[in-house]
């Protein structure tokens, strides 16, 4: 499959496109023009678009995105409404009008039901907006909620669904392979699902 890739020089992201080369996919690196892309592995084609102002050709030519993409809860509230929520309601608009048959969500524990008391309030209601949208799409969707990301590789122990810790750990390591497993498996068609690492 092309499967382009927004958040493709993130931590998860570089992870997540070298996951799908190993699996024989063909990846498009979604880069700003200032990305750095040398962690990014060979072969990867690269397009450019900023999830703030994307074109409307982004998508042409994949058949699946993977929003890897996240300011994160250092960001400001402006750059987080701009990224996590509107750059990824566009994208979802985007690739309803194209060729993309799937779309796969990376979002965050807590989405589903804010707490207006996180320190990630803002993030994760900025994340449910997202999520929400998708959901409403005519997009065939999987949703992935982790906890706690580390930067650890793959561990290959993983929990998925309700009887996940929300104060546990997710691996980025194995986050990049539940997305490529959401990305092929037809059983994630509509999923949303938690994650956490089994250390």
């Amino acid at each position: 499959m092309r499967i382009l890739v927004a958040g493709s020089t993130g931590n998860t992201g570089t992870r997540l496109v070298k996951e799908l080369q190993s699996r024989g996919h063909e990846t498009v690196a979604l880069v700003r023009e200032s990305s750095d892309t040398s962690k990014l592995p060979e072969g990867a084609t690269l397009r450019q678009g900023d999830l703030t102002n994307l074109q409307s050709d982004v998508t042409d030519g994949c058949e699946v995105v993977i929003f890897a993409a996240g300011s994160g809860g250092d960001t400001s509230a402006e750059m987080t409404d701009k990224v996590d929520r509107d750059g990824a309601i566009r994208l979802i608009d985007i690739a309803e009008k194209s060729d993309v048959r799937r779309f796969v969500m990376l979002s965050s524990v807590g989405a589903d039901d804010p707490d207006p008391d996180s320190d990630l309030a803002h993030y994760l209601e900025a994340k449910h907006a997202a999520d929400e949208h998708l959901k409403k799409s005519d997009l065939e969707y999987a949703i992935l909620r982790p906890v706690a990301l580390t930067d650890d590789g793959p561990t290959g122990s993983v929990k998925l669904g309700d009887e996940v810790d929300p104060k546990g750990k997710a691996a980025r390591g194995d986050v990049a392979q539940v997305l490529a497993d959401a990305a092929e498996q037809q059983e994630w068609t509509g999923a949303i699902k938690l994650m956490e690492t089994v250390y």
